[in-house]
């Protein structure tokens, strides 16, 4: 009996200390294990394994995560984090994360956490962000009212309106919205780039003060848009030799600034100056080689200048480049 008792007992040992060793290799169940064991997250995932029930540590590491570029696993723990607590700044991260790729998932998501924290002007803003990608205008300028309702100094739903007000057609009214917004944050310079853009393509004077006041702003003279805009606005008003000079500024400005290039390059081609226009995209494909614009603009002058072989494989490059360059798939084919 007592060797039976003994064989009992040596037998439940065993088996604890196996349960044991299966316990300690055990991960978090996750795909993305091998990641999180290793640095900078090990610790993070340790403490996970310790307090599984404790949010914010899955959100330290799911903002450590994304900093990093690792986008999946980040967004793993940021849904656990909210799972475990309603908190916006979870709820925040997670959307986001969701709106780069997936607007549609990120829209229901935030319209599901607005139910449970639907005082959120975050988390609104970030809806309407959303309902953009997806271009759900009017129901993006919806919510950017409802929140104006509530906060009508609000520069950054201000500037969301008037860029959905834009995307509708409407630039005079966004003109109102952006002027409105400048008022309140002079020295918001995305709002100013807004702004000039603005004025610039509806022929508005007021564009060559706000960009000389951002020309001499910029002591280094870094900054190719006020350039840019000037040139814009040229070009609008039909005058083409000052257009030229300021999109020539703003290319001697940054070599990079590649909309400088396309603009030169394309009001050459308006004025069929067909060679300069040409030298212009290929500096323009010099500078970036994967850019689709410059190849199909070279396709264009190529085609006008009757070198239809090296046109047609130009189109085609543009449109490998970038799918989207339809009008460029339909140049090629249209070359026998």
């Amino acid at each position: 009996m007592m060797k039976q008792g003994l064989k009992i007992i040596i037998l439940l040992i065993t088996s604890l200390i196996l349960l044991n060793s299966c316990n300690n290799k055990k991960d978090t169940g996750s795909p993305y294990d091998e990641v999180l064991g290793q640095a900078p997250y090990a610790g993070l995932t340790d403490s996970i394994r310790k307090e599984p029930s404790n949010d914010t540590l899955y959100f330290r590491r799911a903002v450590l995560l994304n900093t990093n570029d690792l986008h999946e696993p980040a967004l793993e723990d940021f849904k656990k984090a909210w799972s475990l607590k309603k908190d916006e700044k979870y709820a925040f991260g997670l959307a986001n994360l969701l709106l780069d790729k997936q607007p549609d998932s990120a829209t229901l998501f935030l319209q599901e956490s607005l139910q449970q924290l639907p005082k959120s002007f975050l988390l609104q803003l970030t809806l309407a962000r959303s309902l953009s990608a997806q271009n759900k205008i009017e129901e993006a300028l919806n919510i950017c009212n409802e929140i104006l309702r509530a906060k009508p100094d609000q520069v950054d739903i201000l500037k969301m309106k008037a860029d959905l007000l834009g995307k509708n057609g409407n630039k005079a009214e966004a003109t109102i919205h952006l002027e409105k917004a400048y008022r309140l944050a002079p020295f918001d310079v995305e709002l100013n780039y807004m702004l000039a853009l603005n004025l610039a393509e509806t022929k508005n004077s007021r564009v060559i003060a706000l960009c000389d006041s951002l020309i001499k702003a910029d002591s280094l003279d870094m900054h190719a848009e006020p350039y840019y805009y000037k040139g814009l606005y040229y070009a609008m008003i039909n005058d083409k030799a000052k257009a030229l000079v300021y999109f020539d500024n703003s290319i001697k400005t940054d070599i990079n600034f590649l909309d400088g290039y396309i603009e030169k390059g394309s009001l050459l081609y308006e004025m069929k100056k067909y060679q300069d226009a040409l030298a212009v995209f290929t500096l323009c494909r010099q500078v970036s080689p994967k850019f689709a614009d410059s190849y199909y603009w070279i396709a264009k002058c190529q085609e006008a200048t009757g070198d239809k072989v090296n046109a047609k494989l130009n189109y085609q490059r543009a449109y490998s480049l970038d799918n989207k360059l339809i009008e460029a798939k339909e140049a090629a084919e249209k070359i026998k």
